[in-house]
């Protein structure tokens, strides 16, 4: 049984039944960071250079061209624009505590599923629920697009969502999310 019939099939209508082209890009190159900061439970952290590490678990934020994700305790994705590694290496607003910082750049990858069945795509390997009651705007999380690791971020009301994967990965993972997408054309 080919690795396509694991995803869900059928026809579903975007909420409010809106139609429009529904895409699957890859994402231009971005620095990216993996931040873990010790005691962040018990003394949660604000910022890092320009991120805001506000959020609670399973958010992002977003501040200009840079996102914070935090997807556990004490963990955060931090995606900036290429080029801007040396000022996230070099912030220090965080001095005083124990951290572990990360460039994870040449390992992920990004893609971006955008449009009104930007949700429905997804779910056709993801198995959480992504309608907006349950992943609203400025969600993230750490999932399985069905046998690949994902990060999946929703920065905002917009139906777009950011998957992050190894690039290992990324031509799966695109071509998963591309055959899902062509069910809906």
């Amino acid at each position: 049984m080919p690795e396509t019939a694991l995803l869900r099939r059928g026809p579903v209508l975007a909420p409010g039944g809106t139609t429009g082209p529904t895409r699957v890009t890859l994402r231009a190159p971005a620095a990216r960071f993996s931040l873990r900061v010790a005691d962040a439970l018990a003394h949660p952290p604000a910022r890092y250079g320009d991120f805001d590490l506000s959020g609670p678990l399973n958010s992002c934020r977003v501040h200009g061209e840079r996102i914070a994700a935090r997807l556990g305790p004490d963990e955060w994705l931090l995606i900036g624009p290429p080029g801007s590694g040396a000022t996230v290496e070099a912030s220090a607003d965080l001095a005083d505590r124990v951290i572990s910082l990360v460039d994870i750049s040449h390992r992920n990858v990004g893609l971006t599923v955008s449009g009104p069945h930007a949700y429905a795509v997804l779910n056709g390997g993801i198995a959480l629920d992504l309608s907006e009651a349950a992943f609203p705007a400025g969600s993230a999380t750490r999932t399985l697009l069905v046998k690949a690791e994902v990060v999946l971020l929703r920065p905002g009301r917009a139906p777009v969502y950011l998957v992050e994967c190894w690039r290992s990965f990324a031509p799966y993972v695109h071509g998963l999310l591309t055959e899902v997408v062509q069910e809906f054309i």
